[in-house]
């Protein structure tokens, strides 16, 4: 009773570390940049290195996290990226700190596992409550990335701050998966596809490159559309071999069935609204208003404690109280009004940010719907996994998330970068507007995504019911896509 009572405050602090290790280097890219003497180009590289281990490593990982155990698998993890860190944080080579990169890339499968130990251990009656909980602390978490960071850096202060507080952090979260987490019996058979890994993971690594380089090399370049159109070849290829594979990686009936493509499209689509917010909003405050003639001229610190603080915060609360609303109303019916919160917020700060409460206001406004859909995604796609599936869904659904975001950021820095100022390096306002209203759209996206689910069981009921009758593994699963 008592591991069960610190579970959950346990687990969420290892979300927490995740999302701290997803942001905290966004804005710091050319401050290693500079520190190093690189250029940016080469430092952005922090950035892609980061994402392609995670896309290659995430669902495998779950994989094994299913067929040998979410605790040594989690603690396994974190000894990586705790590695990861400390090679991060002691090096002073462009080359080193990307394999640091790498390793700490590991730590998006964390969230999956995360989530499957949660319907491992969780009776029914709060597993509701405990994944929205869970859910939104990921949403949180990547806000006091970005403010940490504003703290730790301030004034131009050595960029290796940041990688000793991601040691700290995932020491701490490394402590409570080796005592905080349960240890459960082997219980279900199989082996991990080894071919359909390679050949995801092959098609990941290029399409990725092309979306993250396609800047830098030109997107129009046989490098960027070389990557393209390979990885949709290998794609394919791929797709027809886990077809004829009797125990495949990723099945792709998970990723065709209706409710689970709904929601993993409702996905992708908040990934995008919340790396807009987070970027679009970082870089708007910090333009120079005597340049531009818009902005507040703000630093580092600024943007993170005056104008994103804010916004986390309220992300805690509306992760708290998320789980009594799914209780209350079912996941859909939450999703549909997040996604609506989400929507009024980006149009407003799209037609009014010349007053720092404008921003503020419109941040609140969006973090609630960041942590709400976070809340709410986890509850709609577990109603329609077995158990024994969740890890490698959930790993899924976290790529699709991973996707989501590198979409938003690749797209916004082009942008920005395109459409400036005569004679400057400063973009014009116009693109923050666009940039407010793409968020709005992906607003739209998600509610539309979410109004398309139909689940079989009642909303407010699917999820407890799927885990409850799914307890026995050898018993009828309510709510689990036949044939996966």
């Amino acid at each position: 009773m008592s591991t069960r009572r610190i579970l959950l405050p346990g687990l969420c602090f290892v979300v927490m570390t995740l999302a701290v290790l997803q942001t905290m280097v966004v804005p710091i890219v050319g401050t290693i940049g500079t520190q190093l003497g690189v250029s940016t180009t080469a430092a952005g590289w922090v950035l892609t290195a980061n994402l392609l281990a995670a896309v290659i490593a995430t669902p495998v990982i779950g994989r094994l996290a299913d067929l040998h155990g979410k605790r040594p698998v989690l603690v396994g993890v974190l000894t990586v990226v705790l590695a990861g860190s400390m090679l991060a944080a002691l090096t002073d080579s462009l080359l080193w700190l990307l394999v640091g990169r790498v390793l700490q890339g590991v730590s998006y499968a964390l969230f999956p596992i995360a989530l499957a130990v949660l319907r491992d251990e969780m009776p029914p009656a709060k597993l509701v409550g405990s994944m929205a909980i869970l859910s939104g602390t990921l949403g949180v978490g990547g806000g006091f990335g970005l403010v940490l960071t504003g703290l730790l850096t301030a004034n131009g202060a050595d960029y290796h701050r940041v990688f000793w507080l991601t040691v700290a952090f995932v020491v701490v979260a490394l402590a409570i998966a080796w005592f905080g987490v349960p240890s459960r019996p082997r219980t279900s058979g199989g082996s991990v596809d080894w071919w359909g890994a390679a050949l995801l993971a092959v098609t990941l690594l290029l399409l990725f490159l092309a979306l993250t380089q396609g800047r830098t090399w030109g997107w129009g370049s046989v490098a960027t559309i070389g990557c393209a159109v390979t990885g949709v070849l290998v794609g394919t290829i791929w797709w027809v071999f886990e077809n004829r594979t009797d125990e495949p990686l990723v099945a792709p009936r998970m990723l065709t069935h209706g409710p689970l493509l709904a929601t993993n499209v409702a996905t992708l689509f908040v990934g995008v609204g919340m790396f807009v917010n987070f970027l679009a909003c970082s870089f708007f405050v910090q333009t120079p208003r005597a340049v531009a003639g818009y902005g507040f001229t703000a630093n580092v610190l600024e943007a993170s404690v005056v104008y994103l603080l804010p916004g986390a915060a309220v992300g805690v609360v509306a992760a708290v109280v998320s789980g009594r609303l799914i209780r209350s109303y079912g996941p859909r019916r939450v999703l549909v009004a997040g996604a609506l919160i989400g929507l009024i917020g980006f149009v407003f700060v799209a037609l009014a940010h010349d007053r720092t409460w404008q921003l503020i206001t419109a941040g609140i406004v969006i973090n609630l719907f960041v942590s709400l859909a976070f809340a709410a995604l986890p509850n709609l796609l577990m109603a329609e996994v077995s158990a024994a599936d969740t890890g490698v869904a959930n790993s899924v659904n976290s790529i699709v998330r991973t996707v989501g975001t590198s979409i938003a950021s690749a797209t916004l820095s082009t942008v920005l970068a395109m459409f400036t100022i005569d004679g400057t390096t400063v973009a014009r306002e116009i693109v923050y507007t666009a940039a407010f209203l793409t968020g709005a759209a992906a607003c739209a996206v998600v509610a539309l995504a979410a109004l398309a689910i139909k689940s079989t069981p009642p909303d407010r009921e699917s999820t407890v019911v799927a885990d409850s009758e799914s307890t026995d593994e050898s018993g009828p699963k309510l709510g689990a896509l036949p044939g996966v």
